[in-house]
């Protein structure tokens, strides 16, 4: 009982000299309980890693229209319902001044199967309501994937709402030039991965 009060009094004292936003950070899903909810079956999901080339990463960028942030992408591919392997991503960006993930998950087709907020560390007012982020489904890399056009804004939130469309944008144009180069799919026997995907 006398360490739970300790524990207690150190707890308050390390809050009260947290930031408010801070105290306010949400963690809605981890990347175990984010995968399990995208694959049936994770323990048949394969954990990849991409080396982004110069020249990938220069692709990447014209065609997403936003910086690629790391030359390192980690994914996961599983099969569902035997039509291909879709991919899902976990993208940390910086929303104002405080980071958030999203998982954003990719279909064999290059579409937006879902995207989901993992964590969010700006005041929670920022954060859009989950039926938002519904707008992605089936959207590709094309012209209407941006505020305004075919993605509607959100008042209060346009900072989070514009760092979850470059995200998606960045993350659809890295799932395309794998997909180009045999990283999503398996290539074919005789083809090389070496410098691209481990």
């Amino acid at each position: 009982m006398r360490r739970q009060v300790v524990f207690a009094i150190l707890t308050a004292a390390v809050g009260s000299l947290l930031p408010h936003s801070l105290l306010e950070a949400k963690v809605y899903l981890t990347q175990e309980e984010a995968l399990a909810m995208v694959f049936a079956d994770p323990g048949k999901v394969e954990r990849k890693t991409a080396f982004l080339t110069r020249n990938q990463v220069l692709r990447i960028q014209e065609i997403a229209g936003v910086p690629v942030e790391s030359k390192v992408i980690t994914f996961y591919l599983g099969e569902k319902n035997g039509g291909g392997r879709t991919a899902a991503f976990f993208d940390t960006h910086t929303v104002r001044t405080l980071p958030e993930t999203l998982l954003i998950v990719v279909d064999p087709e290059g579409k937006l199967e879902q995207v989901t907020v993992l964590t969010f560390l700006e005041p929670t007012d920022y954060l859009p309501r989950g039926k938002w982020y519904e707008q992605f489904d089936g959207k590709t890399l094309g012209k209407d994937l941006f505020l305004e056009r075919g993605i509607h804004g959100i008042t209060g939130a346009s900072l989070t709402s514009r760092a979850a469309i470059r995200a998606v944008r960045r993350i659809l144009a890295i799932h395309s030039v794998l997909r180009e180069e045999g990283g999503i799919e398996p290539r074919e026997p005789g083809g090389s991965d070496e410098g691209h995907i481990e």
